[in-house]
């Protein structure tokens, strides 16, 4: 497993919620949310502040896509939000894991707590982030190897066909 503090987002269309692990990876807790600033991308620019902030190695962020693995819009601005936070901090590796139920899961923590999650939403939205980054990490421990797919990494050129294509 590599070793390193990551952060995880969870992009919503009004929110950003984040989380944060230890530096050898073990436990993602929540950390805050950020208000989603499409327009001016301010909530990009906190997110990399806590990258230097923290020293970063990665930035996971969900992917939310339907039961049956279909992507609708949530899916795109997600995609889009993880495409502007790489292309601000090329060199910052950014990945896309699904996060199916993670927010359903975060509701149901917070209910059995008994915390009201209509007075709650941006906790929930950590608290979402805090169990995309943990299953992100439970992977890269169980298989070895970094989970997702990595934001801007270009696919294997086959030859006598085009130009490369980015993944994600």
């Amino acid at each position: 497993m590599r070793r390193g503090v990551r952060i995880g987002a969870d992009v919503g269309s009004v929110r950003v919620g984040i989380s944060i692990c230890d530096p050898d990876g073990l436990l993602a807790t929540p950390e805050t949310t950020f208000a989603r600033d499409a327009a001016k991308d301010r909530d990009i620019e906190q997110v990399l502040a806590l990258v230097d902030e923290r020293t970063a190695i990665e930035v996971i962020v969900g992917l939310p896509r339907s039961l049956s693995g279909d992507e609708g819009p949530a899916a795109q601005a997600a995609r889009s939000w993880a495409t502007a936070l790489r292309r601000r901090r090329p060199e910052l590796s950014v990945r896309m894991v699904d996060e199916r139920l993670t927010t359903v899961d975060a509701h149901r923590v917070m209910r059995d707590a008994g915390i009201s999650t209509r007075r709650s939403r941006s906790v929930i939205d950590s608290q979402a982030a805090a169990m995309i980054l943990q299953v992100a990490l439970d992977t890269e421990r169980t298989t070895g190897t970094p989970p997702g797919v990595l934001v801007g990494a270009r696919k294997a050129r086959h030859r006598g066909r085009g130009k490369k294509e980015d993944s994600a």
